[in-house]
């Protein structure tokens, strides 16, 4: 992804569902870049067949402890993300650009305030952006989240349907896309398709901006292609400092993966067998001295404080599944308590008001695989000798949010 400055608008990609932008993103087949991975021109073409004048929400929240991705991007290369917010708000028809950052990252909004300015002041948007600050919590960057915040409401998920690409914003048809995804859009509105298809599968083409950390020599954010194999961007972060036992990828919401499986391709075909997805752009290397099962406990119980607690998965459910993980860190399990934890987990996906329950629930089974052996162990010897380790994780405090609004 090369670094620019503001590029001059350009008025050939007009608001149309068959805009030259649409069908440019359609053929380089871009997706998302925030987690789920959806084509991006599908989403295009959503908010387009909807009548009236439509909004732009880019998502710059990045609440995954994990991730670095965006708050990089926005560093490096603010007028990359909006020069992409601007080209996709003329080729959608919307006349305002709203940029959700976390309240708490002062110099991300005194970068990207600048960046605005910049180009008011050179006239380069015929949109309206306008930057706003959120409450920074896990589920604060969901989309409906910040289309209900924007509404006048609390940061967080709201119910479907309606879509929020029916009616968001105002009641408006509203489109919201990652930093990210935005930045990928406007480097193929200026090279073209081709050209970003030069990295990459034909099924899963370009790059993908990945934050490697734990274990390894120099924790970076990594612009890597897409079909690179784990191992390699791990060697590209200066590889392992120690042996190492996992990885932990996607993010919270991810997977763990046995360190067998390092040879395996970063895309989203080879790593669905493994019941994984490359998710935020997350990589974390776990030694072998660190205790899986305790670095897992600490991220459950912080996705149960940060859960907002509307629905039952949520609400009784997550701290539930985070409790039953931490006895079995800490060597406090009963006899029941691992069917228990599988039946409770089991219980999540797809029962709660938005995906932050299944995504708790993936890491949950994952860890009982990825870390089987020591699931013996602590059930039956109590806690072990690298449950002391330092933690690797990069684990928030597990505080509920001050506010939602």
């Amino acid at each position: 992804m090369k670094h620019y400055g503001p590029a001059p608008f350009s008025s050939a990609f007009s608001s149309s569902a068959c805009s030259p932008l649409v069908e440019a993103v359609a053929e380089a087949g871009l997706t998302g870049r925030g987690g789920a991975g959806f084509p991006t021109a599908r989403k295009l073409r959503a908010v387009t067949a909807q009548r009236g004048r439509r909004v732009l929400v880019v998502n710059a929240m990045e609440s995954e402890p994990a991730s670095r991705k965006d708050q990089f991007l926005i560093a490096v290369a603010p007028h990359l993300v909006l020069d992409g917010a601007a080209l996709t708000a003329a080729a959608v028809g919307a006349d305002t650009i709203h940029v959700c950052l976390p309240r708490d990252r002062v110099a991300q909004h005194r970068q990207l305030s600048a960046a605005v300015d910049d180009r008011q002041r050179a006239h380069l948007d015929p949109v309206r952006l306008r930057l706003h600050a959120l409450p920074d919590a896990y589920v604060s960057s969901e989309s409906t989240s910040l289309v209900r915040w924007l509404n006048g409401g609390p940061a967080r998920p709201g119910g479907s349907p309606p879509h929020t690409h029916e009616r968001g914003v105002r009641r408006r048809p509203t489109l919201v896309h990652n930093a990210e995804t935005l930045a990928h859009l406007a480097m193929i509105a200026r090279y073209g398709p081709a050209w970003f298809r030069q990295a990459g599968t034909p099924d899963e083409p370009g790059t993908l901006l990945v934050t490697v950390s734990g274990a390894v020599r120099t924790p970076a954010v990594l612009e890597v292609p897409l079909s690179t194999p784990l191992a390699t961007v791990l060697d590209r972060a200066g590889s392992a400092t120690q042996p190492l036992q996992a990885v932990l990828l996607g993010g919270f919401g991810g997977s763990w993966l046995p360190v067998e499986h390092l040879h395996t391709l970063l895309t989203r075909h080879d790593l669905a067998p493994l019941g994984a997805s490359p998710g935020a752009g997350v990589l974390v290397a776990l030694p072998s001295a660190s205790c899986g099962l305790l670095e897992t406990a600490r991220v459950l119980t912080y996705l149960a404080a940060h859960s907002a607690r509307q629905c039952g998965p949520c609400h009784l459910g997550l701290p539930a599944v985070a409790d039953d993980f931490t006895a079995l860190a800490t060597g406090r399990a009963d006899a029941a308590l691992l069917s228990r934890l599988r039946r409770r987990a089991g219980l999540l996906p797809g029962r709660g008001g938005c995906r932050h329950p299944d995504g708790a629930a993936r890491l949950a089974a994952s860890a009982l695989h990825a870390f089987a052996d020591d699931v013996d162990r602590h059930l039956t010897h109590g806690t072990c000798k690298a449950a002391h380790q330092p933690p690797r994780l990069p684990v928030p405090p597990a505080t509920a949010p001050e506010t939602w609004l």
